[in-house]
């Protein structure tokens, strides 16, 4: 999805118009239509007793899950929730109802740090703990260290396994144990299904990790080296050293990729699996955010698919393609954000708008595209001198296997015009992405800067 041509404005004063998005590739969306039935509504009869606690779950969840619900008006189930249980789960019914939808979340598609993202940003932080909890308590039960993925396994964090205990180790008022408990049981029970991306837990051999279907990710020494120049690049407050730094790590990541691609023809050799992974993005401006996703992916040989509902970005390639595309995804979101604060700090109102953000993240994503493919033709020239003509053919076979596999995940993509956006944001951008540390090594300053 990233921008990659500016359209001139209105020539009338006002209203005035920024620059367009979407000239060249548009984004990709993914995902379910809204009308899509939820996976995570097990049969509530099974949570039915003669007691009162477990109707008042099924009730308080079904309203918490309505659009625009104020705490007002859940305040009366609340209640009387504190009134037969003040320990927040003490009985454990709210443990029981959870537990009874995350089967039917793992077979729909969604997996430990998806839940966690997507709760975090539809009701809060103390939230997204909570449903951790559950989450650990359901992996313990099932025995997840015998036979999960490693991926899996890397998703659970540590800290309380019960809704009691994690209502303890957070000191709240019971009152605002149980509207937690509510709002995340209103949310993850309408979850509608995602494209599964891991095996689920029903897959899980005991004793037997399912990592062999997994591939291969990129070498760790490799990677080490990359997350080291990364690092040194994003501390250092010399621009130019930052530049050389990250430069010499884009270096390394575009030969890897070309050395790893022709390593996988020999005969002999294990074929290189095509895997889908997803990176969560935090609000704001998560379109924007994602344009930058989408520039690092093409310059990687990844597609990157948007599901703007839940603030998710499906990437698709090569295992060691998707490790290298995170590493450089991360670093320079943090360098847009660090320059944008920078151009912000001083602003005036304008320059602190969220169209003036939004703008300045879509033009960034634009240009560091453009360095970025730049860098990745002079590694493929540099490569075609050692391979000859065997490199065209390979890295065209890579390309159709990761085409084929986004298109068996998502049958129905769409794309999306791009927006308009801010001028002075878009501009301010553009000049930001000049500067981001990335490149074959430092470009010489221009004149007067």
């Amino acid at each position: 999805m990233r921008p990659a041509a500016v359209h001139s404005g209105s020539r009338r004063p006002r209203p005035r118009r920024g620059p367009r998005i979407g000239a060249g590739p548009r984004p990709l969306w993914g995902g379910v239509p809204p009308s899509s039935a939820p996976v995570g509504n097990p049969d509530e009869e099974d949570l039915i007793t003669d007691e009162p606690l477990p109707l008042l779950l099924i009730a308080g969840s079904r309203l918490a899950g309505q659009p625009g619900v104020s705490a007002a008006e859940l305040d009366p189930l609340v209640r009387r929730l504190v009134r037969l249980d003040p320990g927040v789960d003490g009985d454990g019914h709210a443990q029981r109802a959870f537990a009874g939808l995350l089967p039917h979340l793992w077979e729909g598609g969604w997996q430990p740090a998806d839940l966690v993202h997507v709760v975090r940003r539809r009701t809060s932080q103390r939230g997204a703990r909570l449903i951790a909890a559950v989450i650990r308590a359901d992996a313990s039960g099932r025995r997840a260290a015998d036979g999960a993925p490693a991926a899996w396994l890397a998703q659970l964090d540590d800290g309380c396994s019960t809704v009691a205990g994690w209502w303890r180790h957070e000191g709240v008022e019971a009152a605002s144990g149980w509207r937690d408990v509510l709002r995340v049981l209103g949310l993850v029970r309408d979850l509608p299904r995602l494209e599964m991306l891991l095996p689920p837990p029903s897959t899980w051999a005991a004793g037997r990790r399912a990592d062999t279907l997994l591939g291969a990710g990129a070498d760790p020494k490799m990677l080490a080296r990359i997350r080291a120049l990364l690092a040194k690049a994003e501390s250092t407050e010399f621009p130019e050293e930052a530049e050389a730094l990250t430069g010499k790590a884009q270096s390394l990541m575009a030969r890897h990729t070309i050395d790893a691609a022709v390593l996988g023809q020999r005969p002999g050799a294990t074929p290189t699996a095509v895997l889908a992974r997803r990176l969560h993005l935090d609000d704001p401006h998560v379109d924007a955010k994602a344009a930058v996703v989408q520039a690092v992916g093409s310059a990687n040989g990844v597609r990157v698919v948007l599901q703007p509902a839940f603030g998710m970005a499906t990437l698709v390639g090569a295992a060691g393609d998707l490790d290298l595309v995170e590493l450089l995804v991360t670093s320079l979101l943090l360098q847009a954000t660090r320059a944008m604060a920078a151009v912000t700090r001083h602003g005036g109102a304008r320059v602190r708008s969220a169209s003036f953000r939004r703008g300045f993240l879509y033009s960034f994503a634009q240009r560091i595209g453009e360095r970025l493919d730049g860098a990745r033709d002079q590694a493929t020239a540099d490569a075609a001198a050692t391979y000859g003509a065997a490199l065209v053919p390979v890295l065209a076979e890579r390309e159709r296997a990761v085409e084929a596999a986004v298109s068996e995940l998502f049958p129905r993509l769409r794309r999306r015009n791009g927006p308009t956006v801010d001028p002075a944001g878009w501009h301010a951008g553009r000049r930001a992405a000049d500067d981001a540390d990335l490149g074959g090594g430092p470009r010489p300053l221009a004149a007067g800067r």
